[in-house]
């Protein structure tokens, strides 16, 4: 299992939040950076649009995704947290709109709220809210968010697209591995990928034990 603690933080996690109060907002980015998050903070669903280069032409941009500014595509955002209060733009809207993309409906959105009002929170996860935290937001809701964003990794390195980057990547992680580790990929991803097919694989048996 330690190789897929190194694959968990081998690449640190980018966290867009947005939140249109001051103190809210520094809040969340102070705690999300405590737990070792790259943290973009916005203060409305208009930035937030704007960022992820959504800001009124959906459709072009989804049927295209290279079209988006050079930055977005070193920007990646791999999930969104909002309030859900905001003015213009409320945080359900701003759910709605990743939700309906194309290219973003696989980002894992959470909303936060001082208000607990359950028929607001059941309409955000059924419109496929990962979670719906009511703040003050503490660390400990802040820890739950990891499982939902190795979710959303995955779905993202499944895309048929993508096929290259996971390659590199395992190549390079499974390089610096000792054995033990090796042992727990074949272990844990005997059909995900074909591994043993990389020159590092070649040095070990179906068990996992060197061979001679």
């Amino acid at each position: 299992m330690a190789a897929l603690a190194t694959v968990a933080t081998e690449t640190q996690f980018h966290v867009l939040a947005v939140d249109d109060s001051l103190i809210d907002r520094k809040l969340i980015e102070r705690l999300l950076k405590t737990s070792s998050y790259q943290v973009t903070a916005v203060d409305s669903g208009s930035k937030a649009l704007e960022f992820l280069g959504l800001n009124g032409d959906d459709e072009h941009r989804d049927s295209n995704p290279s079209s988006v500014s050079p930055d977005h595509q070193h920007m990646e955002i791999n999930m969104i947290i909002t309030d859900y209060c905001m003015p213009g733009m409320t945080g359900y809207d701003l759910l709605k709109k990743i939700k309906e993309s194309k290219y973003f409906k696989d980002i894992p959105v959470v909303i936060m709220s001082s208000e607990n009002v359950p028929s607001r929170i059941n309409r955000c996860l059924e419109e496929g809210a990962e979670e719906f935290f009511l703040k003050p937001v503490q660390l400990s809701d802040v820890n739950k968010l990891r499982p939902h964003l190795m979710k959303g990794r995955c779905r993202e390195e499944d895309q048929p697209g993508n096929t290259g980057k996971v390659w590199k990547k395992l190549s390079t992680l499974l390089a610096e591995q000792d054995q033990d580790t090796t042992r727990a990929w074949k272990w844990c991803y005997p059909n995900s990928f074909p591994i043993s097919n990389l020159p590092f694989f070649n040095r070990f048996d179906n068990t996992g034990s060197k061979k001679i």
